[in-house]
């Protein structure tokens, strides 16, 4: 759903995280009291599937119910300065939690009414962040179903979302370090790896860079579990579903058949690592026709030191080393393999990394020849024009299959 959670910095462009599908689709953590909800279903509107007459949550004793009127009054009323963020659900205010023990900031969606992702998604992360746990998935907090208004509470990711960071624009915007870029991808590896090595595994089907949050401290945490879905049975590779995701992330054999592997997964911490590398969005139809498709247009120069480098991004100023970029690169490229057998697992991922980030390689400071400075010929630096608008990621949908 394309969500940024952190200060007003935040760039409030609407997103474009649009969702694929066949069909025509809609753009685009506990507390100790528990309080009591109005769960009925009259009125509710049927846009993005409402839930029947005896639609019911199934308790979650993990998760607090909140009453509308208590999230009113934590977000000033849902006032407009209080909103962080905006995607194909509705919008992200901050709010105040208060309690004895003091004041609680939090994060507090709620569905717009013209959103046609709707009931099912926000009770897809009712049930699976209210029975899952682990350092690096947002926590939520605890959820409210009030006749037609739909919201969920998390805890508050102060640094907001790494798609600001990588293409965010303003003073307050700063670029990520190489040695901070490391630490992200790791955070963000092992939350994908946990949900892969469940009991019944997880496929999260909308890795991206406006999934990944980030607290005060840079550690990454996978956000929106709206499009997750449970992984195929023992005796079966794949589970056939309606394609939904985000272009430019989603697995090509995901997009050209429906069938999502556990792999679909891999195939977007991919396109993210490209993305980290070049300071790219994987989709951007402002740059020329043959670059809309980051992966597409960069793969060809993942194999190779020198021509990577023509590529990282700019921000870096030089400052990273090379061989780690480069066994980035490298792994950028299984994790983009066009057959999903092919790509490595998560966990072997996250060991990738790790040992990368063991092999502490000093980053390489750029060589000062002489006054005179070489035209900047890397493609990426003319698309960062201020004057430029911010391409967001909202979902949209595919054209059907034939």
């Amino acid at each position: 759903m394309g969500i940024c959670w952190s200060s007003k910095t935040v760039d409030q462009t609407p997103q474009t995280t649009g969702q694929l599908s066949s069909v025509a689709i809609s753009q685009g953590t506990t507390a100790s009291n528990t309080t009591t909800s109005s769960s009925g279903s009259s009125g509710f509107w049927a846009a993005g599937g409402s839930p029947s007459p005896a639609a019911q949550m199934l308790p979650h004793p993990s998760l607090r119910i909140f009453t509308f009127a208590e999230l009113r009054a934590a977000t000033r009323n849902f006032r407009s300065d209080t909103v962080v963020g905006e995607g194909g659900f509705g919008k992200v205010y901050k709010g105040w939690l208060d309690s004895k023990s003091g004041s609680t900031v939090v994060a507090v969606k709620k569905l717009n009414s013209e959103s046609l992702q709707g009931f099912q998604e926000w009770q897809s992360e009712v049930n699976f962040l209210g029975k899952l746990s682990h350092r690096n998935l947002v926590k939520l907090l605890g959820y409210c179903w009030d006749d037609t208004e739909l919201l969920l509470v998390y805890e508050f990711m102060q640094k907001g979302s790494l798609e600001n960071h990588l293409f965010g624009r303003g003073a307050a915007v700063q670029p990520l370090p190489w040695d901070t870029r490391l630490k992200i991808l790791i955070g963000a590896a092992r939350g994908l790896a946990f949900l892969h090595a469940s009991d019944r595994k997880v496929i999260y089907r909308d890795f991206k860079a406006s999934n990944i949050l980030l607290d005060s401290s840079y550690h990454a945490k996978l956000s929106d579990f709206g499009l997750a879905k449970l992984g195929p049975t023992a005796s079966k590779s794949h589970v056939s579903t309606q394609v939904m995701g985000t272009y430019g992330y989603a697995a090509p054999e995901y997009v050209a058949t429906g069938h999502l592997y556990v792999k679909s997964d891999v195939y977007g911490f991919g396109v993210v690592l490209v993305e980290m590398l070049t300071g790219l969005r994987a989709l951007d139809t402002n740059r020329p026709e043959k670059q809309h498709n980051l992966v597409d247009w960069i793969k060809p120069s993942l194999q190779d030191r020198r021509k990577l480098k023509g590529v990282m991004d700019s921000h870096l100023e030089g400052r990273y080393p090379s061989r780690s970029a480069l066994q980035i690169s490298h792994l950028a490229l299984n994790c983009i393999e066009s057959d999903p057998k092919n790509r490595p697992s998560m966990q072997e991922i996250v060991e990738t990394l790790e040992e990368i980030e063991t092999a502490k390689e000093r980053p390489r400071q750029p060589r000062v020849h002489s006054s005179y400075q070489a035209p900047d010929r890397r493609m990426p630096q003319q698309y960062r024009s201020q004057n430029h608008p911010r391409q967001v990621n909202r979902a949209y949908p595919l054209p059907p299959r034939t």
